[in-house]
């Protein structure tokens, strides 16, 4: 489950752990005072292995024209 990151105006900052479909809490499970959901700056994605932003959208090598005369094979 996600954790997110609440501020209390009296405890000050702590995390919580929800189901995506939960809504947000308003009220401060510690001292129950007013509490506002924060923003998380960190996602915590990480990408492992080649890249398949390199091997998916790597275009493919152009054959070079010779004798400056295109053949079917050319893509320009």
């Amino acid at each position: 489950m996600p954790r997110y990151d609440y501020r209390c105006e009296k405890c000050g900052q702590f995390e919580l752990e929800q189901s995506i479909k939960d809504d947000p809490i308003s009220v401060c499970p510690t001292c129950g005072s007013t509490v506002q959901r924060l923003i998380s700056k960190n996602v915590g994605i990480i990408f492992k292995g080649s890249g398949f932003y390199i091997n998916d959208s790597r275009k493919a090598d152009t054959p070079s024209c010779q004798n400056g005369e295109c053949s079917k094979d050319c893509a320009s």
